[in-house]
C-alpha cells in the first residue's frame, strides 16, 4: 500500500526508482531513491550490498531481533554513517525529494531515512560578484552544506552553532542561521528565529526572498540585509556577533544586522594595512557623495546657479549648450537614462557580444549624440564620472540605491535650485536616522555616535589597536584580543 501511494503521490515519476528485497525471516522491504538526487555507488554498495551480504549470512539467524528488524537494520547491517527514523508521510516527501533513500518494511508503520545524497553540484570557485586583489578567493556555492562547511573551516569551535528550518509550503527550502553563541546578542537571535518562523509562502528559490521578509522596513531605498558570496567576510561578520542565514540553492548568504557602514567596507579592507584600507574607505565616500550629487548640482549651477562658476569656464559652457535644444535637466536625465540602458544591456548580453555593447554605446552613441547637438561634452563627461564612481561602491545593493536617488535629487536641482538639493539631503539623513536593521540604528556608530566603534568606520586603525568588537553588535564577550605588547 506504501509503494502504490509513494508511486501515484509523485504521478508516476520514472526517475523513481523503487527495489523490492526479500531478506532472511521473510522481511519484505522497499528501497526507494529519486535517480539524480542520490549517489548510486553508495546505494549499490552500503545500502543493496549490506542487505545482500545479510540475507547470504544464513549463520546470523539467531543474532536477529525479531522484534524490531528495522533497528537492527540500521545498528548492524547498513554501512551508512546518517540514518534516522521516519513516521509521517510528509516528512518521507520531503527526504526522499532531498536526496535521500527511504527504507520501509511490510508490516511496520515506520522507515528509515538514509542519507545518500550525490546530486550534481557547482565546484567551488573565485566570487564573481565581489573580486578581491588579496585574500581567499573561494566562494559559496548553491549547496547549503557546502557554504556551511567553508564557515567552519574558518572559524573551529563549538560555539559556532547551527539551527535549520525548513521554509516553503512547496519547496521545503533548508534555510540555516549561524552565529556564535558566545558573542552573539540572544536578543538578536531570537529576534532572527521569530521573523524566520513567520515567514508563509509555497516557496523560497533564492536568498532575495528571504531577505524582503525579515527586513525591518520594506518602503526604503536602501538595503538592511547584507549579501555576500564571500565565506571570508561571513565569518568576519560572526567574529563581531553577527548571524549569517544561508539558504539552499543560491551562493549569497545574508548576515544580519547591516548597517551603512558595512555595504561601504569590503573584507580586503582588512587584509591590507590599515593607511591603506583608510585611504580606499575616504576615496569610496567620495565616490558616494559624486554619485549621489554630481549631477544635480550640475544641472542646479547651470539652470539657477551661473554666478558660482569662474567665467572662463560659463563661458566654455555656454559655448557648449549653445546649439543643444533640452534644457540642463533634460539633457542629464536623457544621458542618465541612456546609461543605465546600456549598464542593463551589458549584464543580459551574452559575454562574448557585452563588451561590444558597451564600446558602442559609450563612444559611438556619446560622441555621435555631441557632434549632432543633440547633448554638450560636459553631460558626457558628468555622467561618465557619475557611472565610474557608481562602481567605486563595493556593494551593489547600495549602489543600486545611491542610482535611484540621484534621480530625485535632479528633479529637486531643476525646480529649486541648491535649495532643492539641501532640502533632499535634509529628508535623506532624516530617513537614513529612521531606518533600523534588526533593532540597530542604520547609521551606527556615526548616529548615534559611537565613540569605541571609530576605530573602524571612515576610518581603521591598525589590527593591534582593534581591541573590542563593536559595541551594538554583542553584549558578552566584548574583547576581541588582548594588549598586544609591540612598539
Amino acid at each position: 500500500m506504501n509503494i502504490q501511494t509513494i508511486h501515484n503521490a509523485l504521478g508516476g515519476s520514472p526517475d523513481l526508482i523503487i527495489r523490492q528485497m526479500v531478506l532472511i525471516n521473510e522481511w519484505q522491504i522497499a528501497l526507494f531513491y529519486m535517480n539524480g538526487l542520490t549517489d548510486i555507488d553508495m546505494i549499490q554498495s552500503d545500502i543493496i550490498g549490506s542487505l545482500i551480504d545479510l540475507k547470504k549470512l544464513n549463520t546470523e539467524f539467531d543474532l536477529i531481533d525479531a522484534d524490531n528488524p528495522l533497528a537492527y537494520l540500521k545498528e548492524q547491517t547498513l554501512s551508512v554513517g546518517d540514518i534516522g527514523s521516519i513516521q509521517e508521510l510528509s516528512s518521507l516527501f520531503t527526504h526522499l525529494l532531498s536526496g535521500d533513500a527511504i527504507l520501509l518494511m511490510d508490516g511496520y508503520a515506520e522507515g528509515l531515512r538514509i542519507g545518500v545524497t550525490g546530486r550534481e553540484e557547482r565546484t567551488i570557485s573565485e566570487p564573481t560578484s565581489q573580486p578581491s586583489i588579496r585574500g581567499p578567493m573561494d566562494a559559496f556555492t548553491e549547496n547549503i552544506k557546502t557554504n556551511i562547511s567553508l564557515i567552519r573551516r574558518r572559524i573551529k569551535n563549538p560555539h559556532l552553532w547551527l539551527e535549520v528550518h525548513e521554509i516553503g509550503e512547496v519547496t521545503k527550502t533548508s534555510v540555516a542561521i549561524m552565529y556564535i553563541s558566545q558573542i552573539a546578542d540572544d536578543h538578536i537571535i531570537q529576534e532572527a528565529r521569530h521573523r524566520l518562523s513567520q515567514i508563509n509562502i509555497d516557496g523560497i528559490l533564492e536568498s532575495g526572498y528571504i531577505e524582503e521578509f525579515i527586513q525591518d522596513k520594506s518602503f526604503t531605498p536602501f538595503p538592511t540585509v547584507y549579501n555576500t558570496e564571500r565565506p571570508d567576510t561571513i565569518a568576519a561578520g560572526l567574529l563581531e556577533g553577527r548571524i549569517a542565514i544561508l539558504i539552499d540553492g543560491t551562493p549569497f548568504v545574508l548576515l544580519v544586522p547591516a548597517l551603512f557602514v558595512h555595504f561601504m567596507q569590503t573584507s580586503e579592507d582588512y587584509y591590507q594595512r590599515a593607511d591603506i584600507s583608510t585611504l580606499i574607505r575616504v576615496i569610496r565616500y567620495l565616490s558616494f557623495l559624486i554619485v549621489l550629487l554630481v549631477p544635480s548640482m550640475y544641472i542646479a549651477i547651470t539652470t539657477y546657479h551661473q554666478e558660482m562658476l569662474p567665467t572662463n569656464l560659463l563661458l566654455n559652457l555656454a559655448a557648449q549648450r549653445e546649439g543643444v535644444p533640452f534644457p540642463a535637466f533634460i539633457e542629464a536625465l536623457l544621458m542618465e537614462i541612456i546609461y543605465e540602458i546600456l549598464r542593463e544591456a551589458g549584464i543580459r548580453m551574452p559575454r562574448t557580444v557585452g563588451q561590444a555593447v558597451s564600446i558602442v554605446g559609450t563612444l559611438v552613441i556619446g560622441q555621435s549624440a555631441v557632434e549632432a547637438g543633440i547633448i554638450s561634452a560636459a553631460v558626457v563627461i558628468i555622467v561618465s564620472i557619475t557611472a565610474i564612481s557608481s562602481y567605486v561602491i563595493p556593494a551593489n545593493a547600495m549602489s543600486i540605491s545611491v542610482r535611484m536617488i540621484r534621480f530625485v535629487l535632479m528633479g529637486l536641482a531643476a525646480s529649486f535650485g541648491l535649495f532643492g538639493i539641501l532640502s533632499g539631503i535634509i529628508i535623506l539623513a532624516l530617513h537614513l536616522n529612521s531606518l533600523r536593521s534588526f533593532g540597530i540604528p542604520y547609521m551606527s556608530p556615526l548616529a548615534p555616535i559611537v565613540f569605541e566603534d571609530q576605530k573602524d568606520t571612515l576610518f581603521r586603525l591598525a589590527w593591534p589597536r582593534m581591541i573590542t568588537r563593536p559595541r551594538l553588535f554583542n553584549q558578552k564577550d566584548k574583547v576581541r584580543q588582548q594588549a598586544s605588547k609591540h612598539k
